[in-house]
């Protein structure tokens, strides 16, 4: 009953098998080698179209690192005010960039509101240079709050973003579980719908370590490669993540356990709707369920093994908390199960 994070779960057994069969012999090093070149190829088909893959070691690298290839002097990014990079990355994306700084813009249920970021934009305009210099616009997919942008809703925000000639950035660290909610092809939900540059995230979703910032638009991240490598993300042993990705990205891996997830994040939320105790907070769309219970009751439920965390009440909640009741968020992974959800369900249930 892990619904902690998709952090706490494991290596699928096809990328650790990859693992092993790559660790042995000799292969070029810093992402020069047949294994590198073949992944690199292998994202150029998944997106459609020939892109750069650069390989980070964690979703937080990849935002900074592609935040720091759209910097500008005295730069502002724009981003949801819920966003992972604003609240959770320790000021990351402003340490990589030398001092840019995070806007951030509101949103229901944790996607930036079009009209609400022209008007942020439209802040800092040029007789009032000294404020900043807009650089980029980030957004998440899946969101924080377990909500996905439709392609309809890409597109808004990239004509805000192109209209002020900036680069739209994409935070995909659940990206896989995105795909697998829409079955939208990767080029539709990225290139095609105007976002130039996406941290790709493997680690939520089977892998044992492995992310990357994959461009898109050959005229946005011209210095990523020489960014990396004065940030210490560039790997000498590169073919260790290629060996992931390979398997990863192989026969669908990537989606199947991303559906996995997802069912079972539905799963999980038809039972607490069900549960005289507890009712959804929202819809989930993706891998992530938000509760609303009574906190004696969520603290049985922990006591008893469940594993979740409160959460904080964003913006959009349009329902009612009680007294001594708060929201609560659950996180299935590809390697939750039926029976996992059922045991939990059975709790709940008193």
């Amino acid at each position: 009953m892990i619904f902690a994070s998709d952090n706490w779960a494991g290596a699928h057994p096809d990328i650790s098998a990859n693992l092993s069969r790559h660790a042995a012999g000799i292969a070029t090093a810093y992402g020069d080698g047949e294994l590198d070149r073949a992944v690199y190829q292998r994202f150029s088909e998944i997106f459609e179209r020939e892109v750069a893959v650069f390989f980070v070691a964690t979703g937080t690298a990849a935002n900074a690192l592609s935040m720091a290839a759209c910097n500008r002097i005295g730069g502002v990014a724009f981003c949801h005010s819920e966003a992972h990079m604003n609240v959770d990355e320790f000021g990351a994306a402003g340490f990589y960039t030398g001092g840019a700084r995070m806007s951030p813009v509101p949103g229901p249920l944790g996607r930036i509101n079009p009209q609400a970021l022209d008007r942020a934009i439209m802040r800092y305009s040029q007789d009032l240079a000294p404020a900043g210099q807009p650089m980029a616009v980030t957004i998440t997919q899946a969101t924080e709050v377990g909500t996905v942008y439709t392609v309809d809703d890409v597109k808004a925000v990239s004509e805000v973003a192109r209209r002020h000639g900036l680069p739209l950035h994409m935070d995909g660290a659940r990206f896989a579980n995105a795909i697998a909610a829409t079955d939208i092809s990767p080029a539709e939900m990225t290139w095609k719908s105007g976002v130039d540059i996406i941290s790709f995230g493997g680690t939520k979703n089977g892998c044992w370590m492995a992310d990357a910032v994959v461009v898109l638009n050959p005229d946005v991240a011209r210095d990523l490669r020489l960014l990396r490598q004065r940030a210490g993300q560039t790997f000498s042993k590169a073919r260790f993540i290629s060996a992931q990705f390979e398997a990863y990205l192989t026969d669908d891996l990537w989606l199947r356990m991303a559906r996995q997830a997802n069912a079972m994040a539905a799963r999980l939320a038809e039972t607490i709707e069900d549960a005289p105790t507890g009712r959804l907070a929202w819809l989930p769309q993706a891998n992530e369920v938000f509760a609303v219970l009574d906190r004696t009751n969520a603290e049985k439920l922990q006591a008893a093994g469940a594993k979740f965390y409160e959460w904080g009440v964003p913006q959009g909640f349009d329902g009612h908390l009680g007294d001594n009741e708060a929201i609560y968020r659950f996180v299935a992974s590809f390697a939750t199960t039926a029976e996992d959800v059922d045991r939990f369900g059975q709790l709940i249930a008193g």
